[in-house]
């Protein structure tokens, strides 16, 4: 049974559906996704009950996913160049793995410092797993259902958040180690569960699309449509993983400078970065500002911070996929017009948010921030597998990768620091509202390139 699922479900890959493989790849990433952000979110639920236990400082406690998100970055590209030149499925199983094991040991550390380390380990790993799920969406599912698909997966970034309820739940009724302890189980559960999964030909969608007459194929407003006979893939025996053919198009340094120069790739990934680094920041402190400012315990306080991120998180994405699918060929950018415009006018609810006396004004305010900043997420990743080729995908996803992760690492650490500073962390918490205006003023900017980018992945594709 190994490899099985995610098979064409007619024997044949029909570039004419919205799946051709199904939906169980999705549902599986999905997984993966969630028991990702969950393990990384448990930190933030948790937080003051380790300030507490190891009397650490604000700063200190900030490092923490600074260290984390740096590790995050520095495994980008090698996970990017891996993703475009092994097995996908098996890169992802054995580092859903690795997690279960540094969950295990955050919930185990004996000091501080061997918490730190086990926490940057964590995210080393986790960044290790993206470019290879991007790269294999883009392989099972044609552009027409990218939106949904990307986003599905990406919202888990967000969904996370039940991982800041959980974390506050447990750390005050068990204590915050058994938080850790706990997630190892579904950790294992994932990596097996991936390790079923069957890895799809590396740009045989593109091809179908480009040379057939499915929905994406049929060029939007601003370029000529294509006419011909739907086209079906005969059906062709599966490599199993370990003998997946290896994928070395070109150099690496020679892929890596024609990735870099896709413009669309260049506005999105730093936009997404910008607005990392402050969601980072914000949601990283919003659960000790709840404590500190409204005097309210640590369980009430995560639980609070989790659905805010949960409720806006569904909320937006939900959104942002009928615009996605509304907008995408009836506007240009339509995709980057309603991702940009959701980050842009959620940073400024979310400064209005931050304002509140009332602790309710601030939950009901910032889940419209994070609703609308939300809108983004099925999005902004779709537009990235619409502009980067086949072959080059891992290494796009881990261009993303690097930025958001090197853009992130920084957003607790500038709010603890400044919150050291003045004495106020909500000041640390609005010296970072600008970037995200400005990662959404980003992403607005790369319409202007979209389009042209798009159709060259298509042309490309077509050639080959």
């Amino acid at each position: 049974m190994v490899g099985t699922l995610g098979s064409p479900r007619t024997g044949r890959v029909d570039a004419t559906s919205q799946a051709p493989f199904g939906w169980t790849p999705l549902v599986v990433l999905f997984i993966v996704g969630l028991v990702d952000r969950i393990e990384a979110n448990l930190l933030s639920g948790v937080l003051p009950h380790i300030i507490k236990e190891w009397g650490i400082s604000d700063v200190a406690a900030g490092a923490i996913p600074t260290a984390a998100a740096i590790a995050g970055a520095i495994v980008a590209i090698p996970a990017g160049y891996l993703a475009d030149r092994r097995s996908r499925t098996r890169i992802i199983a054995i580092v859903v793995f690795i997690w279960a094991i540094a969950t295990a040991g955050s919930g185990l550390a004996t000091g501080f410092a061997m918490f730190f380390g086990m926490r940057v380990l964590l995210a080393a790993a986790e960044n290790i797993d993206n470019p290879a799920s991007g790269s294999l969406l883009a392989d099972w599912y044609p552009p027409s259902s990218r939106a949904k698909a990307y986003g599905l997966v990406r919202v888990t970034t967000y969904l996370g958040g039940v991982g800041t309820l959980i974390g506050g739940v447990l750390a005050a009724q068990l204590g915050w180690r058994q938080a850790f302890l706990i997630m190892v189980i579904p950790g294992v559960l994932t990596a097996l569960l991936v390790w079923f999964l069957r890895e799809p030909r590396r740009g045989e969608l593109d091809r179908l699309v480009a040379t057939g007459s499915a929905p994406e194929a049929r060029a939007t407003v601003h370029t000529e449509p294509v006419h011909t006979e739907p086209v079906h893939a005969e059906p062709v025996p599966e490599p199993t993983p370990d003998k997946m053919p290896v994928h070395d198009p070109v150099p690496f340094g020679t892929q890596l400078r024609q990735v870099i120069r896709i413009p669309t790739l260049i506005f999105v990934c730093v936009g997404l970065g910008l607005l990392t680094l402050g969601l980072a920041g914000v949601f990283y402190w919003m659960t000790t500002l709840m404590v500190r400012s409204f005097g309210v315990e640590t369980d009430v306080a995560g639980s609070l911070s989790g659905l805010i991120t949960v409720a806006g998180t569904l909320s937006g994405t939900l959104i942002g996929s009928w615009l996605g699918r509304k907008w995408h060929g009836t506007r240009k950018g339509g995709r980057l017009l309603a991702g940009g415009g959701g980050i842009t006018i959620g940073a400024l609810i979310l400064a209005l948010a931050l304002s509140m006396d009332s602790l309710a004004w601030l939950t009901v305010l910032t889940v419209l921030a994070s609703t609308s900043m939300s809108i983004a997420i099925p999005n902004m990743t779709a537009c990235l597998a619409d502009v980067v080729p086949a072959s080059a995908r891992g290494l796009g996803f881990a261009v993303l990768q690097l930025l958001m992760a090197g853009f992130g690492a920084f957003g607790s650490l500038i709010v603890g620091i400044v919150s050291e500073r003045t004495g106020s962390l909500l000041t640390g918490m609005y010296a970072l509202i600008p970037v995200m205006v400005i990662g959404g003023l980003l992403t607005l900017g790369a319409r202007a390139s979209f389009e042209r980018d798009a159709r060259k992945v298509l042309d490309a594709a077509r050639a080959s």
